[in-house]
């Protein structure tokens, strides 16, 4: 069950073409956003990479390559999740992460599987919203 909307986040992305894996596209995006999370203002950059599937859908990762700074601290998230192209040209991607925090501001999210909505629009502007998966 969805459970309480934990973070909001926006900032801009990028996106890089990689090698094809298996024939098919590969991209990596880089995202810096800030916003709140765990009731507190943060600020988040992140890495992941994103494969299309064989039904043009996209599949992506984020292995332990994000990081989110507040004022007492920071975390480290892993995420993974899938998502399409937008009608106008973003994307948008569901999907789970996971949060390893040593600021105590965060630390309620240690632990938690957190759902999220990931959408850029063409211009490369993205939004995150976060909800707790209880």
């Amino acid at each position: 069950m969805l459970g309480e909307h934990v973070g909001s986040m926006a900032g801009a992305s990028q996106m890089t073409a990689l090698p094809a894996v298996n024939g098919m596209p590969a991209a990596e995006t880089t995202a810096t956003t800030a916003g709140t999370l765990a009731g507190v203002e943060v600020q988040s950059m992140a890495t992941y990479q994103a494969t299309m599937r064989a039904d043009g859908s996209w599949q992506g990762e984020c292995p332990n390559s994000g990081i989110v700074m507040a004022a007492d601290g920071v975390a480290t998230f892993s995420a993974t999740g899938v998502g399409s192209p937008t009608e106008d040209g973003g994307f948008a991607f569901k999907g789970v992460v996971y949060f390893d925090a040593s600021a105590p501001s965060l630390s309620s999210l240690n632990g938690v599987a957190v759902v999220y909505d990931w959408t850029v629009a063409a211009d490369g502007q993205a939004t995150w919203e976060l909800w707790e998966w209880k």
